[in-house]
This record gives structure tokens, sequence and C-alpha cells, in this order.
């Protein structure tokens, strides 16, 4: 598909007036060149002739998980920040200023080009051979595209490691709020990384469990198959059919040698997927284990206030059996006190008071002895 000449249209409309909903693409053609172009919806539509519900997945104002379509003649494309429609010889990405997107187009500048073997000074048996193992423009698209987002979430990942390991460490030596607040915080970045990386990982899946939503990847196949004179009457349905939103074709209403035929054409796509599947997958595995170690944390902070809460339960043990003890030993200072003559009282005998205090403070203190150690002897409270 060539899309110049709509470039050429599209540039001048652009440049008149910039409307509120203008939004920023970048054109990247098969030699890695690109456009900067500055259109809205209609014109994108019209440039690639999409749909306006695909396009509407696009829209950075909508929240639309991650998702990728195969239709007719385009390839939608939905991950994260990355926003791209891909045709069988261009690309067209969203927003190609941002931090996140620029080394996207660098690295699609790069690995678009299609270099053959002759050009690198091969023999032509080697070259023929390379040329046969090359993958579409389209899948080398899309392979840069995987590429850059299973990059991006690793990436994401690693950060959020460094960041939660020496905190949840941090935290385990010394509890205190600005502690706790801090693992919060970062609790709270992995669960909505995970929930990033997952719904990736859930739509990789989903496309490598159907054949027929692989095959529509194939543009190129499908143009070529089209324009044949024998299309017609020779071309199996799935390589020119645009597929229905939502729709999956039954695999019972297809011939043995066609299933054959579509198994072989998508198996080096398949390998492909499945190696982003993993890479993926092994990203979610990194954030599940950062998930089980952030539990234990919070299981070993909780042994923890529970064994100084048992502590204190103890301390204030220790005080209530004092206090009985020490009303007791008031109890003879009372007494003492009391304006009732005693003959104790009488001059000469004034030791009987110190002897008195001695015994009080004797009989309270076994008290105080006895039930701690009848409370420890009924493992009430530790040793």
């Amino acid at each position: 598909m060539a899309l110049a000449s709509s470039v050429v249209e599209l540039q001048p409309s652009s440049v008149k007036k910039k409307t509120a909903v203008s939004r920023s693409w970048i054109l990247l053609d098969h030699y890695g060149k690109g456009t900067v172009l500055d259109a809205d919806k209609y014109a994108i539509m019209r440039l690639v002739q999409i749909h306006a519900r695909d396009l509407r997945i696009l829209d950075p104002l909508l929240s639309y998980p991650s998702t990728i379509l195969g239709r007719e003649k385009v390839i939608v494309l939905n991950l994260e920040h990355i926003k791209a429609i891909i045709t069988a010889d261009e690309v067209l990405l969203r927003d190609p200023m941002d931090d996140d997107v620029v080394p996207i187009v660098e690295e699609l500048r790069r690995r678009l080009p299609q270099v053959s073997a002759a050009e690198q000074g091969q023999g032509k048996e080697e070259a023929c051979a390379q040329d046969g193992e090359e993958f579409p423009f389209e899948i080398r698209a899309l392979e840069a595209l995987f590429e850059a987002i299973c990059s991006f979430l690793d990436a994401r990942t690693r950060e959020l490691e460094t960041s939660a390991y020496p905190a949840l460490d941090e935290l385990i030596s010394k509890i205190s709020s600005r502690n706790l607040d801090r693992v919060r915080k970062l609790k709270c970045a992995m669960t909505r990384l995970t929930i990033r990386v997952q719904k990736i990982r859930d739509e990789l899946e989903s496309l490598l469990d159907d054949d027929d939503d692989m095959a529509d990847l194939y543009l190129s196949r499908k143009l070529d198959a089209s324009s044949s004179p024998t299309s017609s009457s020779d071309a199996p349905y799935w390589l020119y059919g645009s597929p229905n939103t939502g729709s999956k074709r039954h695999k019972s209403s297809r011939v043995s040698g066609t299933t054959v035929q579509r198994e072989n054409d998508v198996e080096e796509l398949e390998m492909l997927l499945e190696a982003y599947f993993m890479q993926i997958d092994g990203t979610l595995n990194k954030l599940a284990t950062l998930r089980e170690y952030i539990d234990d944390t919070e299981d070993y902070i909780n042994i923890q206030l529970d064994n100084h809460r048992n502590q204190l339960i103890q301390l204030e043990l220790f005080i209530s059996v004092g206090t009985v003890c020490m009303s007791l030993y008031s109890l003879v200072a009372a007494i003492f006190g009391m304006n009732i003559p005693y003959t104790w009282k009488a001059p000469g005998h004034e030791h009987v008071f110190k002897w008195v205090v001695i015994f009080g403070g004797m009989v309270c203190a076994s008290l105080f002895l006895s039930i701690v150690s009848y409370a420890r002897r009924k493992g009430l409270v530790g040793s």
C-alpha cells in the first residue's frame, strides 16, 4: 500500500489550522524514513482505511486495555504507551515526541529496512536462503514493538525491585511510620504494574491460542492473495477475509489441507510470539516473587507486633501484681497512721515499728514472687 500521495494531501490541511483534536503521528515506510504528521482522526481513517471503532482504541484519553487487532489491511496495536497502526509497508505511531516513544521510533528506523545478504557481500545461495527466512514488513514492525514493550515493562520491574527490596529490609530492621508509608507506596506501584503486565500477557496468550488471529497479522500475504488472478478460486478464505469484531472462525469448517497449510504459515510468527510471551511471563514471575516477599515481610511484621503486644501485656500484669502487693503494704502504714493508743507507741517500744515494716515488706515481696511464679508455671507469661 502506497500512502505517499495521501501524506502530501494531509500535511497542507494540518498546516492551515491546528484544531484541539489534532494529534501528532509519525509515518515510517519500509526504508525506515519517517514523516511527522499532525492529523485528526478523520484524516488517519482516510489515510489507512480504518474504522472509527478501531481507531478509538488508540485514543489516549480513553482507557482501553492492551489490544492487538488484525484487520483486512491494517494491524491496530495498543500496548501501554505504544499506539500504532501497521500496514503492509508503513507504520503509523502516535505521539512520536513522547520520551517513551522516541527510542521506539529509532529502533523502528533501524530494523524496518530490509537488508539483503547480497548487499552485505554474501553469496547468491546465502542471499536466497536469508530472503526466504526474512519476515514480512508488518511482522518486523510487530517484532520491534513487542520487544520495546517487553523491555519497557522489564525495566520498570527492575526499578521497582531495586527500590522495594531495600525498603522491605529496612522495614524489618526498624518499624516506623516512614518505612511503613514507603512500603505502602511501593506495594501500590507493584499492584498497578502487575495489572499492566498481566493484560499484555493475556493478549499475547489469546493471540497464540488462535491460528486465525495470527494469520490475520500477515498483511502482505492477504494483499498478495487479493491481487492474485486466482485468488478468488484457489486462495483459502482466511488469507484475505476481514474478521468481524470479536468473532472467531470455526476450524471445523476448514478442510484438512487448508488447516495444515495455515499451521505451517503461522509457525514462524507463533515462535516469535512465544519468545515475547516467555519474556513477559518472566517479568510477571518477577513481580509475583516480589509480591511473595512483601507478603512474607508483612507476616514477619505482624509477628513482631504481636510479640511486642504480648510483652506489653506481661508488663501490665507485673505492674498490676506489684500494685496489689503495694496496696497490702500500704495497709500497714494506714494502721500505724490511725490515732488510736497502742502499747508499742509507748516509750521504749520504738523497735516494734522497725520489725513491722520489715515483716510487711517481706510478706509483700513473697506474695509478688509467688504470683509471678504461678503465672510462669501456667504459661501465662514468658520465662
